[in-house]
C-alpha cells in the first residue's frame, strides 16, 4: 500500500491537527468517548513513530527521532503506514534517549491535552510499542537485551519493558491498554486486562 500523503512529525506537536486526526480514528475503531479514542490513536501512531529509531539502534546505524526529523506517511482513512528520519543521530544510546524525550513528550502531552487521556498510560503505551518494535527487527533476542537501557535512557518515566515467551516466541508483556474494546472491539490477545490464563491461551492460539 502506498501513502497518499507524508506529514512531518511535528504536525503532533499542533493541538488542532492532532484534535482532528483523533476524531477521525472513530471512523477507523467506532465512536467512543474523546480518551478512549486518543488513546486508541496514539496506540497505533506510537508503534509508526518508534520505528525508525529502534530499528537504526538494533542495526548499529542510530537515526534522529527528533519530531523535526521524522515524516510520517499516511492513508486517506487516517492510518499511519510508516516513518523514516531524515538524518543520522550522532552519538550513542544518552543522545537517542534525549531525543526520543523530546519526541514522545511533545507527543503525549499534547494527546493528552485535546483528548483527557492520562499521560502517564500513553507512556506506558510508548514503553510496549518499544517493545513489540524490538522483537520485529531480525535478532530479536538481542534487540531484548537493549529495552531496559533504552526505555531508562528516556526521560519520562515510562515503565520498564517486560517480555515473556510462548513456548520459544517472545512476546511483550504489556503494561498498557489501548482500549479499544471501549471502541466496541474485541480485546487484543496480549490485553493486561483479562486474567492471566486467558491472555495466555490467546497468545498461545495467536503465536502458536
Amino acid at each position: 500500500m502506498k501513502p497518499d500523503w507524508t506529514a512531518s512529525a511535528t504536525r503532533l506537536a499542533d493541538p488542532e491537527w492532532v484534535r482532528t486526526r483523533i476524531g477521525g480514528a472513530a471512523k477507523l475503531y467506532g465512536c467512543a468517548r474523546p480518551e478512549v479514542l486518543g488513546t486508541i490513536w496514539w496506540y497505533s501512531l506510537s508503534s509508526v513513530l518508534v520505528a525508525p529509531a529502534v530499528e537504526g539502534l538494533v542495526a548499529g546505524k542510530p537515526v534522529d527521532p527528533s519530531l523535526d526529523a521524522v515524516e510520517l506517511d499516511l492513508v486517506a482513512d487516517g492510518r499511519f503506514l510508516g516513518a523514516r528520519s531524515t538524518r543520522p543521530l550522532a552519538g550513542g544510546l544518552p543522545e537517542l534517549g534525549a531525543a526520543l524525550t523530546g519526541a514522545l513528550g511533545t507527543a503525549i502531552t499534547t494527546i493528552a491535552a485535546v483528548s483527557g487521556a492520562r499521560e502517564r498510560a500513553l507512556g506506558a503505551i510508548a514503553t510496549d510499542s518499544i517493545g513489540n518494535r524490538l522483537l520485529w527487527t531480525p535478532d530479536p533476542e538481542r534487540a531484548m537485551a537493549l529495552a531496559e537501557p533504552l526505555v531508562a535512557a528516556i526521560d519520562l518515566g515510562l515503565p520498564k519493558p517486560r517480555f515473556v515467551r510462548v513456548g520459544r516466541t517472545p512476546a511483550v508483556r504489556r503494561a498498557s491498554c489501548c482500549l479499544i474494546y471501549e471502541a466496541g472491539n474485541p480485546k487484543c490477545a496480549s490485553c493486561p486486562r483479562q486474567t492471566p490464563e486467558e491472555r495466555d491461551a490467546r497468545l498461545r492460539a495467536a503465536l502458536g
